[in-house]
């Protein structure tokens, strides 16, 4: 009898270790998510369009009280470009988010913000865990329905989530505590009057977790997704997609240093850059990089700059980049917009095709003559605002 108590303590104790899943917040911590998704969107039951987004995500702790974390977020979406020049991910939307969080995953957060998307998952129970054991917790969904539906205010979607703690398991060669979260959508909402606005939300999603225990906080999660709309007009909408994300830990930025480290190095490679701090990081303007008139084409010999400019950028190659192209007054607003977004990708394409940076590792984004640094009335001044900027990314 006592072998059998022994091999039942075996099992259940020595091979099947409790866990307790815990948020851990530091003040002054600092972290970025990055997630790729690819999605497909259905019009009507017909394939419309295929694409990926970049989902980067750059969060700071600014405080711990009570064990609650207060959270200071950045969330940037950009859309995966594939054309003859290459691939890359072109800016999209950039969102601002406060928001508190304790111990358990419970978030405090004001309902004017439309980030994050997924809330209150996950969410713990005041317990340890066996492997295999379930639990359930209230979550919800928000979405930007201003663009789609023209629904100014956050669009709130609940559910029930269910989790199920699934032992360990390895991801990049480590193992890690790991659970599962799952979630079925079916909502019809209250109607919205003067437009469009969905008449039924059905949806699913199922999640696979990899839990730091050491730091409190994932590391990594995968997902299949899954999200119709049948809108008042009887259109239907529907998006299917998986995504996949990695947590990584950001040292803090010395931008002193580092303003002071570049402007070094270019002054030895001869280079006219002006180097300053920004509120994301380091920002390097290039405005003696040419191209030909009225195109994405460098002159000869520019192709030079961008390989110094290259090299200066793989001293800090743990650090993603904001490729920004900029133009002076001339022509239609829509002709300059488009011209300053494609030399924004002209460098981009440099830098990924010289391996100074992934694609996921870059974002472009074109402002046209929107923000001018000079005077568009004289030459001078129009040279200075055409211009491409890189921004060394703080975290």
């Amino acid at each position: 009898m006592r072998v059998f108590l022994f091999i039942w303590f075996l099992l259940n104790v020595v091979l099947c270790p409790a866990e307790q899943f815990l948020y851990k917040h530091r003040a002054g911590d600092t972290y970025r998510i990055l997630s790729t998704v690819h999605e497909d969107v259905y019009l009507n039951r017909r394939l419309a369009y295929s694409g990926d987004i970049l989902n980067r995500i750059a969060a700071k702790v600014t405080k711990v009280q009570e064990e609650r974390g207060y959270h200071e977020v950045v969330f940037q979406t950009a859309e995966r470009v594939d054309d003859a020049q290459g691939v890359r991910f072109q800016f999209d939307h950039e969102y601002y988010s406060e928001f508190d969080r304790d111990k358990y995953g419970r978030i405090n957060i004001d309902k004017s913000y439309f980030m994050p998307v997924v809330r209150n998952v996950p969410v713990f129970p005041n317990r340890d865990l066996k492997v295999g054991e379930r639990w359930n917790a209230q979550g919800h969904e928000m979405h930007d329905f201003r663009e789609s539906f023209g629904i100014a205010e956050p669009y709130q979607i609940p559910f029930d989530a269910h989790y199920q703690f699934l032992g360990e398991k390895k991801w990049k060669e480590k193992a890690y505590p790991t659970f599962s979260v799952s979630y079925r959508i079916f909502y019809e909402p209250p109607q919205v009057s003067g437009t469009v606005y969905p008449l039924r939300i059905m949806g699913a999603s199922d999640q696979i977790v990899y839990w730091d225990s050491a730091i409190g906080q994932p590391v990594s999660y995968t997902e299949e997704f899954r999200m119709v709309f049948e809108l008042s007009d009887g259109t239907v909408i529907e998006y299917r997609g998986t995504a996949q994300a990695q947590v990584i830990e950001s040292e803090i930025m010395d931008k002193e240093q580092l303003v002071s480290d570049i402007s070094t190095e270019l002054d030895r490679l001869g280079l006219e850059a002006e180097v300053t701090m920004v509120e994301g990081g380091i920002k390097i303007n290039l405005e003696n990089i040419q191209f030909r008139a009225d195109r994405a084409v460098f002159l000869p010999g520019e192709e030079k700059k961008l390989e110094q400019i290259g090299r200066i950028l793989s001293l800090y190659a743990d650090r993603d980049i904001l490729i920004e192209g900029h133009t002076a007054y001339s022509g239609s607003e829509e002709s300059q917009l488009s011209l300053s977004q494609e030399r924004a990708d002209a460098v981009a394409d440099y830098m990924i095709k010289n391996q100074i940076r992934s694609s996921e590792r870059i974002i472009t984004k074109g402002y046209g003559a929107s923000r001018p640094i000079a005077d568009n009335n004289t030459e001078a001044g129009k040279q200075k605002n055409r211009r491409v900027e890189i921004t060394i990314l703080e975290n």
